[in-house]
């Protein structure tokens, strides 16, 4: 049975007014942070606020004062994490977030969420927390936790989708697929129309996307396997392109079951009929974020056979 662990984990980091711009910094840097990951910069893209490398293993985005970086697979995020508070120690940090969802083969990881986070409290004063029952999905944040006032329009959405199906589902999953047609089946040129697109078709399947329209960011990432699928999306568009983006990847890919997340954002998604949601979390965090977190499940439609280990 083929498998790869697409859940992420994620980074973010706002610097302290007076820093020099990380967009600055030498190419080499952030080279070395990502090989701290175990992965690789594979494509990038550019305008006059952001920076959007297309990593073998997911994304990083960087901005003038602060950096986000998602990484999947085996990867060891916490290790880049370290290496960038060697340069930058928590006296220069305004805000940091590690965020790291449920595995689904969490034995083969390279560490544990308790690991990261001892590895974390070696440089930083923090706090975390789980969202989401342990024996279902859920998420762990944990955060520098220290007062920040976020910018009003600064707000994130993820959707998390598992057991997708359907016509893209089938595509996503063949030997025929393309760029091109990935791109029309999600439909970027009427979604994202301003935004400049850098996506990326792995062997023999698996599909990532970054894409920025000034200081606006979205990242997909595609892992499609039948017993394992699992699909991420992450924008911080304002709250109704967001759900039109949101609505449209809902009924493209059809999943079982779906996670939203969401940072000093509220988004009331068209569900499906039967849909319902069977766990949700809210937390106000001392880093100026509310959290949200919702888990949705259709229906069983059908009894399904075991799968042949």
């Amino acid at each position: 049975m083929q498998f790869f662990e697409g859940s992420e984990k994620k980074i973010e980091v706002v610097l302290q007014p007076g820093q020099p711009s990380l967009r600055q910094l030498e190419q080499p840097f952030w080279h070395q942070i990502v090989a701290k990951a175990n992965a690789t910069i594979l494509s990038s893209v550019h305008n006059e606020h952001c920076d959007a490398y297309l990593l073998s293993e997911s994304s990083l985005f960087v901005w003038d004062d602060r950096f986000l970086m998602l990484t999947c697979g085996t990867t060891t995020l916490v290790d880049a994490v370290v290496s960038f508070l060697d340069r930058f120690p928590k006296q220069q940090l305004a805000m940091l977030s590690y965020q790291r969802k449920n595995e689904y083969q969490s034995h083969l990881q390279k560490s544990s969420f308790e690991q990261d986070l001892q590895a974390l409290n070696q440089h930083l004063d923090g706090c975390c927390y789980q969202l989401g029952y342990l024996d279902g999905h859920h998420n762990y944040v944990y955060h520098l936790d220290r007062p920040f006032e976020p910018p009003q329009d600064d707000a994130t959405v993820e959707l998390l989708m598992y057991h997708i199906n359907g016509d893209a589902a089938a595509y996503l999953r063949s030997n025929n697929q393309s760029l091109e047609g990935i791109r029309q089946r999600l439909n970027w040129s009427q979604l994202l129309p301003a935004f400049d697109v850098d996506d990326f078709l792995f062997e023999p399947f698996g599909y990532s996307m970054n894409a920025i329209n000034g200081d606006r960011y979205a990242t997909m990432h595609i892992t499609p396997q039948e017993n394992s699928s699992y699909v991420s999306f992450e924008t911080n568009l304002p709250q109704q392109e967001a759900q039109q983006v949101l609505g449209h990847l809902l009924g493209t890919l059809q999943p079982d079951s779906y996670d939203l997340i969401s940072f000093n954002q509220e988004q009331f998604l068209d569900h499906q009929p039967g849909v319902v949601c069977i766990d949700q979390a809210q937390q106000d965090l001392s880093c100026g974020y509310r959290m949200r977190f919702q888990h949705f499940v259709k229906p069983a439609s059908a009894c399904r056979s075991a799968t042949r280990l």
